[in-house]
């Protein structure tokens, strides 16, 4: 976020008042049209249907979601009628980009457009978790060293002023005194994680701004209270899944909350609420608490990682049922022994320390995070998953121990519906036809539930009993016309694909689609390791540059990619729901597979075997959802503007012959469908014969 939306926080010039109060919803078309003018935007049918929507759920205290097609404009459809209700709302995002977005561009002007018919002016401001801003104590101070010598010089201790990570850090500590707030992501160009982690601190190794020095000019602080401030903040899915997991409120109280990219939910609420215990971590704390703990409970802990580093060395990954007793011990040593260093720093002080107190934070902070995921891990809840993982192929690195919720979805119902109205929009919420699979896994019981079922589900409910969140769905459309500009072609002569990421006729097809498409192919695959064998393959078949991800940032592979006709780009994951390139340098986007989880993925096979213990069909309600959600994603990389034409090639003969296709294909973008082979290449031909100058992407992504 760069600092052109701090004058947002100032009133109207001229007057103190803060407006009438909320607009009613039969002037939403109004406003929208007025939002829409000042971007330099045409309005769509669905934007508008969308907008009276959100107004409405938001008057009437109920839930939302929303499929909004690429190109509906969501983003205005949800902030007019935000701006106007008049509460405050917060609007949550997956993407940074987006987040850039809404508070550069799309905030300004529509507050600027929509001032003269409110008769105020709407504060916005943007807010992250505190490790995303700089710590000026640290930057100032130093950091707490790990050696027990109290603060170090981060230049020196980092190699100094020549090597790369000194030289990050001298930036950084340059950038403290210029910038206005210390958000890494106003920082260009960047830095590395580990340049950063030396001046930033999580909120447990946070000194408090009362007790800190720098505590009146703290950027995560200022930040706060700019959101405590705004009509609307903007802030990640991280940060809300945090606000609602743990109890503590992070985000100012809001009557609106507004999930943009909401798809992406469950997974960053899962991520948010995974814990992690691994060697490095707890040799960390033995080293953080040596300088102030006493020497019985550092000598506890030294000895209990010890111990679990030599039972990980040798540890095989996969789904842990039960802990094993000898694990088991383990971790009730390191327990015990971080419960032993967090008494001891609560009653001893070292008045020869410089800056003890950062010292003693992140000590503290260490020894807790070990002692609260020990206790998890240890309390075996059937509502957590725990599992080994080797992230280290050759191992060469010990394992870890890894806990997260089976279901996100009671975490979700408790903390996130009950005091305020909730609109969740993306392009992809209904899969195989209706928003029941993505309502449920995001806490909003079985089939949508209107108003009108309100006095019927009365009677039933026991006294005390909470009101289930009433909800409903919404499709408005795209205004683009799929059947028309793109084709759903489906390899149906390939063999099904098996373990192995190579497969020969695979690659034959791959090559012979890029090469009548002229390349101009955005590749998807399931895996990095099939990913890297068709861009090692193809590269010494086909003349076309083949980017592969994972060889640069994806910023710069995907500038290139635009920037080429040419030019294909390959890889994985990200690539699926990351990539916005409209224009002709991508007409052919290819999935090399239905990307089913992993069999040996232990989180995805307990969810699925916890459905099935309850009676459901646990392959589609996991398995094939994930998949689903991951194609819709995929092939919405197609058509990204109305003149865009292309195909989207699916390499995998099971969404044509099994009994699942069907819900896949109805999960996925109205293209026209065909199995014919000869069809498809004579299309991509003609494609590209008639295709137009790429488009340049926005170099900030």
């Amino acid at each position: 976020m760069t600092n052109d939306s701090a004058p947002q926080l100032l009133p109207a010039e001229g007057s103190n008042d803060p407006g009438p109060g909320p607009v009613p919803t039969g002037r939403i078309p109004e406003l929208l049209h007025a939002a829409v003018t000042a971007v330099g935007g045409v309005e769509r049918p669905g934007q508008i249907q969308m907008a009276q929507a959100v107004a409405e759920a938001t008057d009437h205290a109920e839930h939302l979601l929303v499929q909004a097609g690429t190109g509906t404009g969501k983003s205005l459809a949800y902030l007019v009628p935000a701006l106007a209700h008049g509460d405050r709302v917060v609007v949550a995002t997956a993407t940074l980009a987006l987040q850039r977005q809404l508070v550069e561009r799309d905030l300004p002007r529509t507050v600027e457009a929509l001032q003269p018919i409110l008769r105020r002016r709407p504060l916005f401001a943007m807010l992250k978790g505190r490790s995303n801003y700089l710590c000026l104590h640290r930057a100032n101070e130093g950091t707490p060293s790990e050696e027990g010598e109290g603060l170090f010089d981060p230049v020196e201790a980092l190699g100094g002023p020549s090597g790369k990570l000194g030289q990050d850090v001298l930036r950084l500590r340059d950038w403290a005194g210029e910038t206005e707030t210390g958000d890494r992501d106003d920082m260009s160009p960047g830095v590395s994680d580990k340049a950063w982690a030396q001046l930033s601190v999580s909120s447990r190794e946070c000194l408090g701004a009362s007790r800190c020095a720098y505590g009146q000019e703290c950027f995560a602080e200022k930040a706060r209270e700019r959101a405590k401030l705004a009509d609307v903040v903007v802030t990640n899915h991280a940060l809300l899944a945090i606000d609602a997991i743990e109890g503590a409120p992070v985000l100012p109280e809001h009557e609106l909350l507004i999930i943009d990219e909401a798809h992406e939910l469950v997974n960053r609420v899962t991520g948010a609420a995974t814990a992690e215990l691994t060697v490095g971590a707890v040799n960390r704390a033995v080293k953080r608490a040596a300088r102030l703990a006493n020497e019985k409970a550092v000598d506890a802990l030294q000895a209990a990682a010890e111990s679990y580093h030599g039972l990980m060395e040798t540890a095989q990954p996969g789904k842990v049922d039960e802990l094993p007793e000898y694990l088991g011990y383990a971790v009730a040593a390191i327990r015990d022994a971080s419960r032993l260093v967090i008494t001891s720093l609560g009653e001893t002080r070292d008045k020869g320390l410089s800056d003890e107190d950062a010292v003693r934070k992140q000590a503290m902070a260490a020894a807790e995070t070990l002692h609260d995921t020990t206790e998890r891990l240890l309390s075996e809840s059937p509502y957590d998953v725990v599992w080994i993982e080797r992230n280290d192929r050759y191992g060469l690195v010990p394992a870890s121990l890894r806990v997260a919720p089976m279901s996100v979805s009671g975490l979700l119902r408790e903390n996130l519906y009950k005091e305020r109205s909730v609109v969740l929009t993306s392009a992809t919420l209904k899969l195989g036809g209706d928003f029941n699979g993505v309502a449920a896994s995001v806490g909003l019981p079985g089939e949508g539930r209107l108003p009108d079922q309100r006095a019927a589900d009365e009677p039933e409910r026991a006294e005390g009993e909470d009101a289930p969140p009433y909800w409903r769905g919404l499709d408005v459309g795209s205004p683009f016309s799929y059947p028309k500009q793109g084709i759903l072609y489906v390899a149906k002569h390939l063999p099904p694909p098996g373990r192995e990421p190579d497969r020969p006729q695979m690659l034959d097809e791959l090559a012979e689609l890029i090469g009548a498409a002229g390349g101009r192919t955005l590749g998807l695959f399931s895996s990095m390791r099939a990913a890297q064998t068709a861009a090692e393959q193809l590269r010494e078949r086909l003349d076309f540059p083949i980017l592969l991800q994972g060889e640069d940032t994806l910023g710069e592979l995907i500038r290139a990619f635009a920037a080429d006709p040419e030019t294909c780009l390959f890889g994985t994951l990200s690539l699926w729901q990351g990539v916005d390139v409209p224009g002709s340098a991508c007409q052919l986007v290819v999935m090399d597979r239905i990307p089913f989880p992993r069999p040996d993925d232990p989180l995805m096979s307990a969810r699925q075997k916890a459905v099935e213990e309850a009676g459901g069909n646990g392959f589609m309600a996991v398995a094939a959802t994930h998949a689903a959600l991951l194609m819709a994603q995929g092939a919405g990389r197609l058509v990204r503007a109305a003149d865009d034409r292309g195909v989207v090639a699916v390499l995998d003969p099971r969404l044509a012959t099994a009994r699942y296709g069907g819900f896949f294909r109805s999960s996925m973008p109205d293209f026209w469908y065909t199995t014919d082979r000869n069809q498809v290449r004579r299309s991509l031909a003609a494609i590209a014969a008639s295709a137009p100058p790429p488009r340049p992407v926005d170099k900030r992504g």
